[in-house]
């Protein structure tokens, strides 16, 4: 077998480390969120105090984005992935001190760190495959284009069915060992994960040859800001129902305890994750060739149904339980081909040179989307329940359509 690695050319060993590293910090990602949300549920706080907990993961996320994307033109994406594993490290040190020391503040700056470090890991990681994909408009143009999506959904698809399992695993981990000691074995498996990253991921991977300027962050393309305007739209109108309201709904109306919530939730991950491995499939043309814009539009109105329909089954008492969770697993799957196309569309606009700069930029937006969603799902839900946050998310994802109606159609 490792006389095998060894033949594979360099371009394929390198996106099997950049892949190595993004499962990693993957597992490591999902599993804390995990053990914070059921460590501090078993604390005593409430639900809307631990979705507080990952306020400063998401705001960090946002500035992340914008200014990773320039700092892995300048230093090379192999610098910007590795600061991400080491951030992660870290973040998890920092829980690792006496009980008596985590605070809110201070978890929330553990989360704001992981949430820079996983931004930095997925941006590095995102923009490293369209690098790595070696015959990449070389020889047949449409084979290339093809290829690129295929190795952009594996790797989109693996990292949601990995952040599902990081649930699972950061529930085992905290049920046999307790919450210090599981934090304690993910920053030493992390850490050495971070080492054999340092010494194998190549020097140049990503550096632009002419170093931009600070003030070349956001990006003069009309298709990435296209893109990065409906990305924003799209993620807003998924978590605006299902980060804080769907979870709340799921225990008090149904009487789910915390650990079926969260045991489904992993599950939907996993299927969601395995959906977007299978979306070059799906959104492929009757020619063959690579989707563009007019596929991003179809599918995105087919999911801007789904939310309107869940709402009116939920109003008129139609087998709620029923109505809600085959409509959230049908959501799962057409938002998970949306994502996946959306994922491969940015590093396809993206420029050659300097690529982390365009696909920072457009995850800025994604992050941005994640926001305010979040904010917005226990905000709303609290004012109004859970039809209020659907039927926002059915017009947010309506604002998505009209948007994608201006990106290039090929």
């Amino acid at each position: 077998m490792l006389t095998s690695i060894k033949a594979l050319p360099e371009q394929v060993k390198q996106y099997l480390i950049v892949t190595g590293n993004y499962w990693a910090f993957t597992l490591t990602d999902g599993a804390l969120r995990m053990l914070v949300v059921l460590h501090f549920h078993q604390l005593g706080y409430t639900p809307l105090s631990i979705a507080m907990l990952f306020l400063f993961y998401e705001i960090f996320g946002v500035v992340t984005n914008l200014v990773g994307g320039y700092l892995g033109a300048r230093l090379g994406l192999n610098k910007t992935m590795n600061i991400g594993l080491g951030l992660q490290v870290a973040a998890l040190a920092m829980l690792l001190v006496p009980s008596s020391m985590l605070t809110l503040v201070w978890v929330m700056v553990a989360q704001g760190i992981s949430g820079i470090a996983k931004d930095l890991n997925k941006m590095s990681a995102k923009s490293s495959i369209k690098m790595l994909v070696s015959s990449y408009k070389a020889g047949d143009k449409d084979k290339d284009i093809q290829q690129l999506y295929a190795w952009i959904a594996k790797l989109t698809g693996s990292k949601n069915a990995l952040k599902g399992a990081g649930f699972f695993l950061g529930g085992a981990l905290l049920s046999l060992f307790g919450f210090t000691l599981a934090i304690a074995i993910m920053a030493m498996a992390l850490a050495l994960v971070w080492m054999l990253s340092i010494f194998s991921l190549k020097q140049d991977l990503g550096k632009a040859k002419n170093k931009p300027k600070f003030s070349e962050i956001f990006s003069k393309s009309r298709s990435i800001n296209i893109l990065s305007a409906a990305r924003m739209f799209l993620f807003s109108a998924r978590d605006v129902w299902f980060v804080v309201a769907l979870p709340l709904y799921l225990g008090s109306q149904f009487g789910w305890d915390h650990y079926s919530v969260g045991g489904f939730l992993a599950l939907w991950v996993i299927a969601y994750g395995f959906v977007q491995t299978q979306a070059p499939r799906l959104t492929k043309k009757a020619d063959g060739t690579a989707p563009g814009g007019r596929e991003a539009l179809l599918w995105v109105a087919m999911l801007a149904a789904i939310p309107a329909l869940i709402a009116l089954a939920l109003m008129f008492n139609l087998s709620p339980q029923l109505s809600l969770l085959i409509g959230l697993m049908v959501f799962g799957a057409v938002f998970a081909v949306n994502s996946s196309l959306h994922s491969f569309l940015i590093v396809h606009y993206a420029s050659d040179d300097g690529v982390s700069l365009d696909v920072g930029f457009y995850y800025m937006a994604n992050a941005m989307g994640r926001l305010i969603g979040t904010v917005l799902s226990g905000y709303v839900y609290q004012v109004a329940g859970l039809e209020a946050c659907l039927w926002i998310s059915s017009v947010m994802l309506a604002m998505t359509a009209v948007i994608s109606i201006y990106l290039p159609k090929n």
